[in-house]
């Protein structure tokens, strides 16, 4: 018993950081269509650009808060520079350049900071919670707290805001949101804005525990989309949902099985989704009249 509940929370704290990368891929694509490819690059820039700040002697909460500001200035600069000029060409190529985005992050990254792994201090003490016998980190407390925070705040924002009500007009019909008066330019850049402040968030929250690196974000990249697409893509609740199944996936894989597969659980879930259910656990058939 010990050892599942082990495993359980173990689970849950990685399922919760999957949980904001597809939270950060389904904003977007609800904004724009777009599979931002680039979407674990902010939380490798979120965790490394606040180890950096920190060792440069700014005070940790101003350099996460100084990580978080410049990702969203990076995630702007993606949408204005590359996602704007192109919004009429196809979804493939749209797909490609955010590829080619996440590389070039990724080659700046090793050029502007290093190749070596890096930690932060936690931000709840070093000493474990003992619950049934498992232990417990309590950064693992602070990254699920951090995630149900986030994801709370943003459906109250979606729900309850002008603005948040222009992003979901802008998801279920780009054009009638136009003829409205809203401006899906401005709608989707401040997606690309969220997107990247909750990937950095992540980044800063889940360091303490997993390190980070210049390469660490195309694994967050890719199993954040195979949480996307276990959820649903473009529903946010299956977003979460697939976050902290796909981190369960993998814990108890890697526990009951073997840890040599932990990472191959991402590429399984995407095959299974795509044969037996292509619009996840919690999404909609789409329905298109030719």
């Amino acid at each position: 018993m010990a050892e599942f509940l082990q495993f359980a929370f173990s689970g849950l704290t990685v399922g919760a950081v999957y949980a904001l990368v597809a939270v950060g891929f389904t904003l977007i694509y609800n904004a724009s269509g777009v599979i931002n490819f680039a979407q674990g690059e902010f939380v490798m820039l979120g965790g490394l650009a606040t180890v950096f700040l920190a060792a440069a002697g700014v005070p940790l909460p101003l350099a996460a808060l100084g990580a978080i500001v410049a990702t969203v200035a990076v995630g702007l600069a993606l949408h204005r520079l590359a996602i704007e000029p192109a919004r009429d060409a196809s979804t493939a190529a749209l797909i490609i350049i955010t590829i080619g985005a996440s590389i070039f992050l990724r080659g700046a990254a090793e050029v502007g900071f290093d190749k070596r792994f890096h930690s932060l201090p936690p931000l709840a003490g070093n000493e474990p919670i003992h619950f049934g016998g498992a232990a417990i980190v309590p950064q693992s407390l602070v990254v699920l707290g951090g995630a149900a925070l986030i994801v709370t705040a943003l459906s109250l924002f979606m729900r309850h805001t002008l603005f948040g009500k222009a992003i979901v007009a802008t998801a279920a019909n780009r054009l009638a949101a136009r003829l409205v008066g809203i401006n899906t330019r401005i709608v989707v850049g401040f997606s690309f804005a969220v997107s990247a402040a909750i990937g950095a968030i992540a980044g800063v929250l889940v360091t303490p525990i997993t390190l980070t690196s210049y390469d660490a974000g195309t694994l967050l990249a890719l199993k954040g989309f195979a949480a996307a697409m276990l959820g649903g893509i473009g529903s946010a609740p299956g977003a979460v949902v697939g976050g902290l199944l796909l981190g369960l996936l993998e814990q108890f894989s890697a526990g009951y099985a073997s840890s040599q597969y932990k990472d191959a659980v991402a590429f399984v879930v995407i095959l299974i989704v795509l044969l037996a259910r292509p619009q996840g656990l919690l999404g909609r058939a789409g329905v298109e009249r030719v």
